[in-house]
Order: C-alpha cells, then sequence, then structure tokens
C-alpha cells in the first residue's frame, strides 16, 4: 500500500572546511506528500532544496529528524527500486552513445534483458530523441539532450516516485512542453512527483502543491488548485476598434466588484488597464462586465503569478539568510547501490519504527 512521503522534523547540517564551524542545511522540515501528487519545492539559491533531495534519495543522512518513503527507509532497496532520480547536475559517461547510456541503467536496474533493447528505444522516443541521438556519442549531445537523455533514465522500469531537479535547465520551448506533458502522463499513472525548479511559472502550471524553503526552512505551502481566493493584479488589453474612456472601465470594475487602476494607449492602436481582483471569480466577474459595456477584449493576464508572489513576499529576507552548503555529488541512479552505513541507523528508521534496523 502506497503510504507517499512523510518527513518529519528534519536537520541537517554541514561543516565549513575541514575544521570550520557547521553551517545548518535543513532545520526542522516538515513535510507530507501524498502518493500521485506533483510537490514543488521553491526557494532562493542556497535555502536547502537540493539537500533536501539528497536527504529523500538516502544519498545524504541528516542529523535529525524522519523519512519515510511508503512507509520505508529511503534507503530501503524497495524504495529504491522504485524510484526515478534526474539530479541537477548531470554527470554522464559521454563515450557511451545513449542507447548504450539508457541500457548500462537499465541492467544496474536489474530489469528484464528480454526488453531491454526494446523500452530503451521507447525512453528515448517518450522524451522526444529520435534514433541517430540514440546513436550518436553523448558527447556530442546539446544542453537539452544531456536532459532528456537524464530524463528518459530516470522512468526506466516506471518509478512509482520521481525526483526531478531543474529538469528543464538548458531545454528549449518545445522540451519544456514535452515536460509538462510527461509529467502530465505521470500523474495520471499515479505517480508521486517531486519537482525542485527556479522556473515558477511552469511550477505553478505542473504541481498541486508547493513548499516554499528559505534558510533550511519550509516557510509556506501554497495549493495551486485553490487559488481562487488570492487578490491579484489584471492587466487587460483591448483592440483598436472603437474608442474606450474610462468612465466605462470603471463602471465594469464597480459592476464586478473589481478596482480600476490606470488604462493608457498601446502602440498597435488599442489600449490595456490594470484592475485588482480579489479572486478568481470576480476577475471572471470584470472580464463579462468589460465585453458588457463595450469593450473590445482581446486578452487579459496577471501581472504576476502567485509563486513569484510567494517568492518575492520572502525575498528580503533569503537576501539576508546565509547560504547552505553543496551537498557532495550524488549519484546518477537512485537505484544503483545502497547507503553506506551509518553509526545511528535510528535516526534515519521511518516514524513509528522504534526497534530494528530501518
Amino acid at each position: 500500500m502506497a503510504d507517499g512521503i512523510v518527513i518529519e522534523d528534519l536537520s541537517k547540517s554541514y561543516r565549513r572546511g575541514f575544521v570550520g564551524e557547521r553551517v545548518q542545511a535543513l532545520g526542522g522540515v516538515s513535510l507530507r506528500i501524498a502518493p500521485g501528487e506533483i510537490f514543488g519545492i521553491i526557494g532562493p539559491n542556497g535555502a536547502g532544496k537540493t539537500t533536501l533531495i539528497g536527504c529523500l534519495l538516502g544519498f545524504l543522512r541528516p542529523d535529525a529528524g524522519r523519512i519515510a518513503i511508503d512507509g520505508k527507509a529511503p534507503d530501503d532497496l524497495a524504495v529504491r527500486a522504485a524510484t526515478g532520480y534526474l539530479p541537477e547536475r548531470l554527470v554522464l559517461d559521454r563515450w557511451m552513445s545513449g542507447l548504450e547510456f539508457l541500457a548500462y541503467h537499465h541492467a544496474l536496474a536489474r530489469l528484464p534483458a528480454a526488453t531491454r533493447r526494446e523500452e530503451c528505444a521507447q525512453a528515448l522516443e517518450r522524451v522526444g530523441l529520435d534514433s541517430a541521438a540514440g546513436h550518436r556519442a553523448i558527447r556530442g549531445y546539446s544542453r537539452g539532450m544531456l536532459q532528456r537523455i537524464g530524463l528518459a533514465q530516470a522512468l526506466l522500469g516506471h518509478p512509482r516516485y520521481v525526483f526531478l531537479d531543474e529538469p528543464a535547465s538548458g531545454v528549449d520551448p518545445a522540451g519544456v512542453v514535452l515536460f509538462r506533458k510527461l509529467l502530465a502522463d505521470l500523474k495520471g499513472s499515479g505517480v508521486t512527483v517531486l519537482l525542485n525548479s527556479h522556473q515558477l511559472e511552469q511550477v505553478e502550471r505542473v504541481c498541486d502543491r508547493v513548499a516554499f524553503v528559505k534558510g533550511g526552512k519550509v516557510e509556506a505551502i501554497e495549493t495551486l488548485d485553490a487559488g481562487a481566493a488570492h487578490a491579484r493584479g489584471l492587466r487587460v488589453r483591448w483592440a483598436a476598434t472603437g474608442a474606450v474612456d474610462d468612465s466605462a472601465l470603471r463602471e465594469a470594475a464597480a459592476r464586478a466588484g473589481a478596482a480600476f487602476v490606470e488604462a493608457g494607449r498601446t502602440a498597435s492602436g488599442g489600449g490595456s488597464a490594470r484592475f485588482v481582483a480579489a479572486d478568481d471569480g470576480v476577475a471572471a466577474q470584470l472580464l463579462r462586465a468589460l465585453v458588457e459595456v463595450g469593450v473590445p477584449v482581446v486578452e487579459a493576464a496577471p501581472e504576476e503569478s502567485r509563486l513569484e508572489r510567494l517568492f518575492l513576499a520572502a525575498a528580503p529576507g533569503a537576501r539576508s539568510a546565509a547560504p547552505a552548503p553543496t551537498p557532495p555529488p550524488a549519484a546518477s541512479a537512485a537505484a544503483e547501490s545502497p547507503a553506506a552505513p551509518v553509526s545511528d541507523p535510528a535516526r534515519f528508521r521511518p516514524p513509528g519504527q522504534e526497534g530494528g534496523g530501518p
């Protein structure tokens, strides 16, 4: 039975240099991620996001706290066999071809040899790489192609948990669209995805919930499908097919319960205006009212996304916070080898498991 991901009071620190002071990378992080959820992590550089992913994968040992994935520790082999991982910094065997690289990881994951050739070809196609790219040496890949082959590797074996660290970095617009489609497919298959990205627009499009991490702590969690209750600035543009005066704009705003801010002409001869709407319902009523009073609306867009507002609201504190050190390099695939022994395994045991090994 899938229980999702449970994180309780997780802390992790690093020593700065050989004899330097310890720097807190994570401090008391607690999260619960439901099975089949796409969960985003955003925050400034050095906030501890990659360290958190490292702990969830079992690559890093926390100083305190508990992690459970389907009720097991993250370095349990059953969890690793069901996990796919795309790291932020790809380190690939560049002498291999794309297909050789996928076949190598297919074998490391102990997937059936009888289906290896077919499944590796399907994995290439799934991320938009053709057969010619599959037979080319990885050293000749562009940055976007490297991201695609890394994502293909992460999805081998149909994992139930997928961890993506800046997956769309260096990817062209077609790759971004493909990435969104793949995430939608994963969600439709019940796969749990944890996504770390600085591309706020993409995070807002694909995630169910998003945690804002700053200074090693979770400062806020946003539920994106419950966004109707958030006020936002709205910019409306209309065509140059007739005169629109401020009185009509003010009347439409009053009907909808929105606030008219300002209006002006555009270079194309039309015009645009700024409004403030209390929520999605008011924004919809505003557009209806504008059309009713004769405004030929051609475009309406929020001035900034909800995640941008969340990020910018905390940015001053983020600038003053000391960045967390970069964790040690992680392995390129989550299922390749168990983590090294730890002197105190109890600190890594799933919640509620008080005795025995993890």
